[in-house]
């Protein structure tokens, strides 16, 4: 039995990359326009919420993510995963000195 290997080419039409990068100067203009503007607490929430939405974009269309193999998005994901694992518990430790009560020099 013969094994085959396909490749997978992808062709992606004009139109969806001039899409994307409306996409991305829109949401560059929206974190300048954040930037200016004094949200409180909420400026690195809304900071990151936009970074995340333009790199998942990326990541997606000029990465080929979407239209890899299987494979490579479980891998994806799972770095993903523990990038958010890291830093959840970088976070948790940065909060919680606080909460220690250190003697008085």
């Amino acid at each position: 039995m013969a094994h085959t290997e396909e490749t997978h080419n992808h062709i992606v039409s004009p139109k969806l990359y001039v899409g994307i990068f409306l996409f991305l100067m829109v949401m560059t203009a929206l974190t300048v326009f954040a930037a200016t503007i004094n949200f409180g607490i909420m400026n690195p929430v809304i900071a990151l919420v936009i970074a995340t939405a333009k790199a998942t974009t990326v990541i997606l269309f000029f990465m080929h993510i979407k239209y890899s193999t299987r494979l490579t998005q479980i891998v994806i994901l799972s770095t993903l995963f523990f990038l958010f694992l890291l830093l959840g518990l970088t976070l948790t430790d940065y909060l919680s000195r606080a909460w220690m009560a250190y003697p008085s020099r």
